[in-house]
């Protein structure tokens, strides 16, 4: 149970219709119960228990922005101390920036602090916040932006590109820019792009 009631623990519901009654009872497990047990969700490496921190933290950050803020990088940042895959991470980021609302202003700031830490931890792959980023940047649907920011992704993730396929690159519409954004992720050399750009452009 996610509420914020520590008093509220139904254990059972009825329904009753004429000449029928049904009545089923259940067990609970209450999240609130777990704010004195931090310790031992620091302690542990299931995945979950930053399910359970992420929403303890997001209720008693409710009008305190800027702790809420530091919570939510400490709680990102442990994903990566736990070892996690990567796919993982990106699972349980997801799920943290969508409980732990910050103001504009402050993702802004933590937008910032969390490129930062993954550029210092020297990824090799293309990083939670590039992949997150390409996601947003699909959402806000504007091919410019779209095409700078495959390009950025490709050259991190394949090497530098010559210009003429950088040429092809700036050719392809909206819905064809979306779908390398996607396919790039699987890429591992510039061979991959040449191929898909040679299946999926018409030149």
């Amino acid at each position: 149970m996610c509420d914020n009631d520590p008093t509220w623990r139904p254990n059972q519901y009825s329904y009753n219709y004429p000449d029928t009654r049904l009545n089923f009872e259940f067990g609970t497990v209450k999240l609130l119960d777990y704010q004195n047990r931090w310790t031992e969700l620091e302690a542990s490496d299931n995945p979950f228990t930053t399910v359970v921190m992420a929403h303890l933290k997001t209720q008693q950050t409710n009008k305190k922005p800027g702790e809420r803020k530091a919570w939510k990088f400490s709680l990102i940042r442990r994903l990566y101390e736990l070892g996690l895959q990567e796919k993982d991470i990106r699972n349980l980021y997801r799920f943290i920036d969508w409980v732990m609302i910050l103001s504009k202003a402050l993702e802004a700031e933590f937008w910032q602090e969390f490129k930062q830490f993954e550029q210092e931890r020297t990824m090799s792959y293309i990083t939670t916040g590039e992949r997150i980023g390409y996601e947003r940047g699909k959402e806000e649907g504007k091919q410019e932006g779209e095409q700078t920011l495959v390009l950025r992704l490709l050259q991190r993730r394949v090497g530098e590109l010559p210009q003429e396929v950088r040429r092809r690159i700036k050719t392809l519409s909206l819905e064809q820019l979306e779908a390398l954004g996607e396919a790039l992720l699987d890429f591992t050399a510039i061979e991959d792009l040449l191929n898909w750009l040679s299946a999926n452009q018409t030149t």
